[in-house]
């Protein structure tokens, strides 16, 4: 169990709690875990950064799963590749050239609503890049000996884009109230903020997936057949362009009232989905590595879908929610009911939480250093990994002894913790997955979680109020007297070693003659053997103790986006899947957008 907590006294960030059993807040809980505090630290000042930017920067924050979406759909990722067929890159240009040209008439129509100088200086300017980039689309067209008005009509995704924005340019936005007259130049200036709002998002995503590219460990831009593209939304000049449609949306929109604010933000948010759409609907004439589902047939193949739970799906670490209940639970006095489980005074009880976490935070850190090798490994080792993981493995179990001995889970009622599985918070996109994969009828798939954490009731009940009682926990369990905890831990999953031993057996149980493909997403040393022995395994989060000891024994950590460039380069109609276990390539993401995107599409 990780225990690495380092507030001297944790009871003081918790909030003030008169009756534990009929309101416990753990949505304002400060964990003390030292990684999850480390981590809810980050997130906090994010948070405070992301309230003083602008409102463009705060929407591409928010709608980031969307920018992910795009960027992981297959004709993305062959287009990164350079492995995209030409025919596929002529109908996309053909498209795009739709595109641009109406937001020409976009930009147009917002630099008349306009009615300051600059702006509408500004925005001239951007509606002319807009028409130097159809100029690189005509040498494009031109180069391939493409006639567009022959070869390729507007298909539907694109249409419903190009709708939808110059309709918001001429007013016409659904489910606001218009007299169809733009009387006065404060009401043109809105209909301008709105028509940003509705292209800022493509300005925007297109600049990203530009840095995106070039960004690339594999790109060879002397051989890449899309590097005049690839230049062009790379460049200062596009990223720049970018820039300052958002810094004119943000102008534009200072004086409007919180809810024409809304409505731009649905506006920014139709158009990032529209964007989704117009990258699917791009046709392919090629096999695509990604999603990793396509093709699943329900008689022949099982996805088998491993997580962690501690930090992977949650925002804190379990053994700090268990260590609240405990603590706020615990009596202040000696004057305890003779009918109820004694019990360790509350004040007690904090400083024996203190001192099990400043050991169990010392004696890790010691065992990790005495577990790394001498010397980096040039080539992956599994075996030698997983001997050295079996003295942390030995340190955990002795951890775990010592927090039975000490008692300090004695007492704890089972509501208490269903109550606080409830309120738990997972982390963003987690749960939409989990039930796009266990509620999909033309998927053949089980979803098991792995976890350290000393109490399975926590686990099942955080899920159960998500709707996704499919899920199958494997964790350990405490021990009752009635509803009460005895404070012993049934011990199923202690481990690395013990973790990977449940990997094993889930796996021969299945008995199916089905073909299995395995994906475990985890964050920690405990996840490593199973990662590594899964046929895919996703590192989420940045630990920086499993990244050490996985680089020390020749574990490659590789971003997912670009491990999946490089595997589309190499993938051809000859091609079968070629995902497998103990490669010792690990894939590292920094949300379950991506595990999504990758897995399923969008």
């Amino acid at each position: 169990m990780r225990m690495r907590w380092f507030l001297p006294n944790p009871i003081k960030t918790l909030p003030i709690i008169n009756t534990i059993r009929s309101s416990i807040s753990f949505r304002t809980f400060v964990p003390f875990n030292s990684r999850s505090f480390h981590r809810n630290r980050i997130q906090m000042a994010a948070i405070h950064n992301h309230s003083e930017a602008g409102l463009a920067k705060r929407f591409w924050i928010k709608f980031n799963r969307e920018s992910i979406f795009s960027m992981y759909t297959p004709f993305v990722i062959s287009l990164a590749s350079g492995n995209l067929k030409i025919d596929s890159f002529r109908h996309y240009i053909a498209q795009d050239v739709h595109f641009l040209r109406a937001f020409v008439q976009a930009y147009e129509s917002a630099e008349d609503c306009s009615d300051d100088d600059d702006d509408k200086l500004g925005l001239s300017q951007l509606r002319k890049n807009v028409l130097e980039e159809l100029k690189m689309h005509d040498s494009l067209v031109k180069e391939w000996g493409l006639d567009l008005a022959k070869e390729h009509s507007i298909n539907s995704a694109t249409v419903k884009y190009t709708d939808f924005l110059l309709a918001t340019a001429s007013g016409k936005i659904e489910g606001l109230k218009s007299s169809g007259k733009l009387a006065t130049p404060f009401e043109k200036t809105k209909i301008a903020a709105y028509t940003l709002g509705a292209m800022t998002p493509c300005m925007r995503l297109y600049a990203f997936l530009g840095k995106k590219f070039k960004e690339l460990p594999d790109l060879e831009e002397s051989t890449h057949p899309y590097s005049k593209w690839i230049d062009n939304y790379s460049s200062d000049g596009f990223q720049a362009s970018a820039l300052r449609t958002e810094e004119l949306l943000d102008k534009l929109s200072v004086s409007l009232t919180g809810e024409e604010l809304d409505v731009i933000e649905k506006l920014y948010y139709q158009a990032m989905k529209l964007e989704i759409d117009f990258f699917t609907a791009q046709p392919l004439f090629q096999p695509t590595i990604a999603p990793l589902t396509k093709g699943h047939n329900l008689e022949e193949d099982r996805l088998v879908i491993f997580s962690d739970f501690d930090l992977t799906c949650t925002v804190v670490d379990s053994s700090a929610i268990l260590a609240e209940i405990a603590i706020v639970t615990a009596p202040k006095s000696d004057n305890q009911p003779e009918d109820q489980t004694a019990r360790m005074l509350s004040s007690d009880l904090r400083n024996t939480w203190g001192s099990l976490s400043k050991q169990y935070t010392e004696e890790y850190e010691q065992c990790i250093e005495s577990i790394m090798p001498a010397n980096k490994l040039e080539n992956f080792d599994y075996k030698q990994l997983s001997t050295a993981l079996e003295q942390l493995s030995k340190f955990e179990n002795s951890a775990n002894n010592r927090v039975v001995e000490s008692g300090v889970l004695k007492g704890i009622n089972i509501e208490d913790v269903k109550r606080a599985g409830e309120r738990l918070i997972l982390q963003d996109g987690c749960t939409d997955f989990f039930k796009r994969v266990v509620k999909n009828k033309n998927l053949n798939a089980n979803v098991h979680v792995l976890s350290y954490c000393w109490c399975g009731d926590l686990i099942r009940s955080a899920f159960s109020s998500a709707d996704l009682n499919e899920m199958d926990v494997h964790a350990n369990e405490f021990s009752y007297d009635g509803s009460v905890s005895t404070g012993d831990i049934v011990k199923k999953v202690e481990s690395p070693i013990d973790k990977v031993q449940a990997f094993r057996n889930i796996l021969e149980n299945c008995n199916d003659d089905k073909k299995k493909l395995t994906v475990y997403i985890g964050d920690s040393v405990g996840d490593l053997l199973c990662l590594l022995e899964a046929d895919v395994g996703i590192v989420i989060g940045s630990s920086s103790s499993l990244r050490t000891i996985g680089t020390q024994f020749g574990v490659s950590f590789v971003p997912l986006f670009s491990g999946l460039v490089k595997k589309q380069k190499e993938y051809n109609e000859e091609s079968s899947s070629n995902w497998k276990g103990l490669s010792g390539i690990l894939y590292t993401v920094s949300s379950w957008a991506e595990v999504h995107a990758f897995v399923l599409g969008c």
